[in-house]
């Protein structure tokens, strides 16, 4: 586990942009934290940085957002499960097909049975510290020593 401060939406970005440099098709970025927490505003930090150069959504709604090259440099899906009410919609909205080959963004990740049991999986729990937010990063194996905090 690392905690690192992020003050302002300048790291926020900046901490996006070295998740999305090591980003590879099969991980899973789980975004934890309440509402307002700033899961979102990382979220599009990451697909930003991976090259979408459009605004980036909340999918909020629509709960699967799907971004593909060559607007971006990796097939990712960047998602929000906050409105599912059980796991299994999760399945029925088809979320194993959207992740072949994909990296996958999730935002409330136990709404949707949760992705830390995953090797590939980088769970990032957000809250908020003063002005700006902290972020408590939880690599899962396929992470160690690739990401900028180790």
């Amino acid at each position: 586990m690392t905690v690192l401060d992020l003050p302002d939406p300048a790291a926020t970005a900046a901490f996006g942009a070295a998740i999305a440099a090591r980003l590879r098709a099969g991980d899973v970025v789980a975004l934890e934290g309440g509402l307002g927490a700033g899961k979102t505003t990382l979220a599009r930090a990451i697909v930003s940085a991976l090259g979408y150069a459009s605004e980036v959504p909340s999918p909020t709604f629509t709960i699967l957002e799907t971004y593909d090259p060559p607007a971006v440099r990796l097939p990712v899906v960047h998602a929000d499960f906050y409105r599912l009410e059980h796991p299994d919609e999760a399945a029925e909205l088809g979320l194993e097909d959207y992740r072949a080959g994909a990296a996958l963004i999730a935002e409330w990740p136990d709404h949707a049975g949760g992705f830390a049991h995953e090797p590939a999986c980088l769970v990032i729990a957000l809250e908020n510290a003063g002005a700006g937010r902290r972020a408590i990063v939880h690599p899962g194996t396929d992470w160690l020593g690739r990401g900028p905090w180790t």
